[in-house]
């Protein structure tokens, strides 16, 4: 079944909230109509919070059950406060939520990240990490979506890269648009 909400009376919830298998983070503000939502039907606990005063939490972290990563000058006293672990990635590309796709078993990253930022997310996601793109998109967490339990792409993906991501998340690859014809569709699900 399909369920839909909005943050900020915008379909972009992937760009406001990010979610683990355990807990979905949004920004401090969203109607508890939309909490419940997210709540019942993701069956996460959800805490409302902003990500050093920015409230497009989705774009700026990523995260798993292990942990999160946030950009190398934010403050990881939000997630903390939350008794949540973070890490921090000094990298020059820093909207995390937008660069890494990832669950409890598999990262895929921006194809340019430094050796030593893919070694510190997987640390801190505890999990193997791999570059690579999405419809030669090098934003995958925004050109995809992935649980434990399936994996939603940008219908624009080549055949190399979806048995890439089959190798990586051992999953089947399943291509959509959401919000009615957008491609990126991390912008848009939790």
């Amino acid at each position: 079944m399909n369920y839909t909400t909005e943050i900020y009376e915008s379909p972009l919830i992937g760009v406001f909230a990010t979610c683990t298998e355990e807990v979905a983070l949004v920004p401090t503000g969203t109607n508890e109509s939309e909490i419940k939502i997210i709540e019942d039907v993701l069956d996460v606990d959800v805490y409302s919070t902003l990500a050093d005063g920015c409230t497009v939490i989705g774009s700026l972290i990523r995260g798993n059950s292990n942990g999160f990563v946030i950009p190398k000058n934010m403050s990881d006293k939000y997630l903390v406060d939350l008794g949540l672990k973070a890490t921090s990635l000094p990298h020059k590309i820093n909207a995390i939520g937008n660069i890494v796709l990832a669950n409890d078993y598999a990262a895929l990253v921006h194809p340019d990240l430094s050796d030593k930022a893919v070694e510190l997310i997987s640390n801190a996601l505890g999990v193997e990490t791999f570059r690579g793109t999405i419809a030669g998109i090098k934003t995958v967490g925004m050109a995809g979506v992935v649980t434990s339990k399936g994996l939603l792409v940008n219908p624009r993906v080549s055949n190399d890269e979806i048995e890439k991501l089959r190798e990586v998340f051992n999953l089947e690859v399943l291509t959509a648009t959401i919000n009615y014809g957008t491609h990126m569709v991390g912008s848009g699900i939790l």
